[in-house]
């Protein structure tokens, strides 16, 4: 018995040493390129579809391998794939290193896996042709803030940040901007069109970087605004742990924290995490004006395999303060100097002090990427935002005090109630393929899709309001329009001046109160259902040949507006147009890229502006752009920049006719040409720097003969001249290690106002200091912002609401990683 099993096991024996003497294998180190091992990463001979991955020393092994040449295909997430032939032998064990490469693009088209560095410069937009692309290969100017900027400069707010882009400045406080001369229109958030805010300002905790494409964008998104398209790229899920917490106090009782966690949640790093928290309660400079603010905003990525990936985020911002209006100025009335001594000061503002403004601002988007074939692949996103608002406010009539004989009082000003509740809901949904197909010298990477929004305000908003035209209190106990011909009919001071139904604000002796409706005579309103509702279809082909790059897209866009929705006198608006786009890019250098483009916009007008009017609908307002440009890349491509010059032709913008504020004024052509500069990155591994210039013309060059605006007048609030720099050295030797020093500024030329060069808004140039010291894993940082303490005014309407800039300040912190 024993005999025959000594002969079995040798048998069993030999017959595995026969098969590896038959087979053969194959086995190696993963590294990165700074040699750091790499565990997790997948190696797979395609031909016997066979696979491992590599363990947490980033060793791999494949045993029982057929002799011969095989193909190694070796992949990781942020990682290019290498492709490698190996030759197995009989009986050997093939040794095979492999060093990956960080992925400039990495596989996806819509953006799931977060961005992994950590400096100025970003490389890649998905938002300016809704696929990975690389910015110098984009025939169109695209301007960007990452968050390494936003650290830096310990901004909170986008408003803190805009002056590091050119050709972008601040129409007002609120989500509201001048882009290359034209007012900033709707809100995108990772290309997707969510809720215009206006109001309050989101932080940026959640915010990975900020990015404009310069210039008409419809061909990409739809009805846009022709200055620029303002992009708000969200924090996603990386693969590696990074944990960090910061706290900030400053000036103005400011109180802000922040906490970013992201990481793997599983040992196959299939499935990733990123959680965002941000608060902030804060004062301001001027007087009333407080926030509370916090945003918690948790990101899941998950990948089940090499082909599919899928992203959802949620969102929940919460906001508690004010809405400043901006304030009245007196004395520049007579045409003296806004700056002047003795006017109203830039710490003044107009309320009461119970009013408030609460805001939940709330949303979810879902993102999947699924890859056919190395050829072919499907993108879909989804995003559904709320908003809900709750508003109590007293303030200006945007008109000052009447007295007896009908001629205004410039150091009192008209009031108003406005109060309202209300929610809006927008849900876009966008699909498109990807295909890429390649000839012998052609490429060609053809993209087609189809989107779909809609806006809706359901029904049960309400609210209550004075209007301005009914503004003084009658014997008869109604309120009405002052006129001095019936003055007996209306009530009288001790002065013989007629009594407002809402109290004077005295601009000289400000007087702050509590105030409640039952103290005035209101008028209210229900909030009526609306819907709007856009569906695109677009096509597009990026072809490359040699070093010339050719962009050629279309979108056909068909718009529908209702008014009186779900009303038996509903009517639906309806536009449609097709929107075309081509741009050309030539590679002169390894580091330099020319291009030019032309594309168009289109923005039909809206039944919250064509309907209840009596002059109403109105033609969707139309442009067009041209513009050139080089791209370049310096110190081996750690520093980029963007030179564009353009020109855009705009018809048909709205403006409320100044003799009747129920009538709106279709104004003819306007125009925009103008320079622009931007400059971001690393001159050295110790200086980092954004710089950004924008030389603009944006004039009237038609009107209505009874428009405030006149032929050859520049537009509200677009400077001729805007720009900035700012810059970050860090220290590496003994004695200062772990030091970094920064400064910049930035400048505005003089603005029109909305009363056209009757009121100008001066320019200014304000400069920003600071210092950073990291220690182990702790980072100090104190910033002082406007450090001359420069009077200015980052924007406004007219002589009744402007809106100061902050005067000198400063913002401490202490953040730690682990």
């Amino acid at each position: 018995m024993m005999k025959n099993i000594i002969i079995f096991l040798t048998i069993i024996a030999l017959s595995v040493t026969s098969s590896y003497a038959q087979n053969g294998g194959v086995r190696g180190v993963i590294k990165s390129e700074n040699s750091q091992v790499i565990p997790y990463v997948t190696v797979i001979i395609k031909e016997l579809n066979k696979g491992t991955i590599s363990n947490d020393f980033g060793e791999y092994e494949l045993k029982k391998l057929k002799p011969g040449v095989h193909t190694l295909e070796v992949s990781s997430i942020g990682f290019d794939v290498i492709y490698k032939k190996i030759t197995i032998e009989k009986g050997e064990i093939t040794t095979v290193n492999f060093i990956l490469k960080e992925s400039k693009i990495m596989l996806q088209e819509v953006e799931i896996i977060g961005r992994k560095a950590k400096t100025y410069k970003n490389s890649i937009s998905f938002a300016a042709t809704k696929t990975a692309t690389q910015l110098k290969d984009i025939p169109q100017a695209v301007s960007y803030v990452t968050k390494e900027i936003f650290a830096d400069q310990q901004a909170y707010h986008i408003n803190d940040v805009v002056k590091n882009i050119s050709g972008v400045n601040q129409f007002s406080y609120y989500d509201d901007f001048s882009m290359r001369g034209f007012r900033s229109g709707n809100t995108y958030i990772n290309g997707l069109r969510a809720v215009d805010l206006f109001g309050p300002q989101p932080l940026l905790v959640n915010i990975e970087r900020l990015e404009v494409l310069k210039g008409p964008a419809s061909a990409m998104f739809g009805n846009a605004n022709p200055g620029g398209t303002m992009n708000r790229v969200t924090k996603k899920p990386l693969a590696e742990d990074r944990k960090a917490v910061s706290f900030t106090a400053g000036s103005f009782n400011t109180f802000r924290t922040a906490l970013d966690f992201t990481g793997a949640m599983n040992e196959s790093k299939t499935l990733l995490y990123r959680l965002n928290i941000g608060y902030e309660n804060s004062d301001s400079f001027r007087n009333l004006q407080e926030n509370k603010s916090y945003v918690i905003a948790p990101s899941i990525s998950f990948l089940p395999t090499d082909k599919t990936r899928i992203n959802f985020d949620l969102v929940i911002q919460n906001f508690n303060g004010k809405l400043d209006r901006g304030q009245p100025i007196y004395g520049a009335t007579a045409g003296t100097s806004l700056n002047s001594k003795g006017n109203t000061p830039i710490s003044f503002a107009i309320g009461a002090t119970n009013d408030y403004h609460k805001s939940d601002a709330n949303y979810f988007t879902l993102s999947l990427n699924h890859k056919f074939s190395d050829k072919l692949s499907f993108n879909t996103s989804f995003m559904r935002f709320v908003n809900q608002e709750d508003l109590f406010e007293h303030r200006t009539s945007n008109k000052y005090a009447l007295d007896a004989a009908g001629e205004p009082i410039p150091t009192l000003m008209g009031m108003r109630i406005s109060a309202r509740q209300n929610k809006k809901i927008a849900e876009n949904v966008n699909n498109y393929f990807v295909y890429k197909l390649k000839t012998e010298n052609v490429s060609h990477k053809i993209l087609l899709g189809l989107d779909y929004m809609k806006r809706v305000t359901p029904i049960g908003g309400s609210g209550i309001w004075t209007s301005g035209s009914s503004a003084y209190l009658k014997k008869d106990g109604t309120v009405a329009r002052y006129e001095p011909a019936n003055i007996d009919d209306f009530i009288l001071d001790t002065n013989g001046n007629p009594v407002p139904n809402i109290p004077h604000f005295d601009l000289e002796n400000p007087q702050y109160r509590l105030a409640y409706p039952n103290d005035y005579i209101l008028g209210g309103y229900s909030q009526p259902e609306e819907k709007y509702s856009s569906i695109g279809y677009y096509i597009q082909d990026q072809i490359t040949w040699g070093k010339l790059q050719v962009l050629l897209g279309g979108r056909y866009d068909k718009f529908t507006d209702y008014a009186n929705y779900n009303t038996k006198n509903e009517k639906a608006f309806e536009y449609a147009k097709f929107i075309p786009r081509v741009g050309v890019v030539y590679s002169a250098t390894d580091h330099v890229n020319v291009y030019g483009t032309y594309t168009e916009s289109f923005e039909p007008q809206q039944t919250r502006t064509v309907g209840g009017l009596s002059n109403g609908p109105f033609d969707p307002v139309q442009a067009n752009m041209v513009e050139v440009g080089v791209k370049a890349s310096f110190f081996n491509n750690k520093l980029e920049a963007n030179l564009a010059a353009y020109s855009i032709l705009q018809e048909n913008e709205l403006v409320t006719d100044p003799t009747d504020d129920t009538r709106m004024l279709q104004l003819g052509e306007t125009s925009s040409k103008g320079v622009e500069l931007d400059v971001v990155g690393r001159v050295n591994a110790n200086f980092s720097m954004i710089a950004n210039y924008a030389f603009n013309i944006s004039k009237f060059e038609t009107t209505p003969a009874d428009s405030d605006f006149k032929k050859g007048e520049m537009r509200p609030n677009a400077p001729k001249h805007q720009g900035g720099v700012f810059a970050k050295y860090k220290f590496t030797g003994k004695i200062l290690n772990g030091i970094s020093l920064n400064a910049g500024t930035n400048f505005v030329s003089e603005r029109n106002s909305a009363d056209g060069s009757a009121l100008k808004f001066p320019s200014y140039v304000i400069s920003d200091i600071g210092a950073t010291y990291e220690v182990d894993k702790f980072v100090l940082r104190l910033t002082v912002n406007n450090v001359f303490d420069k009077v200015h005014w980052v924007g406004g309407y007219s002589y009744h609401r402007m809106f100061p800039g902050a005067p000198k300040n400063y913002l401490l912190s202490v953040g730690y990683t682990f």
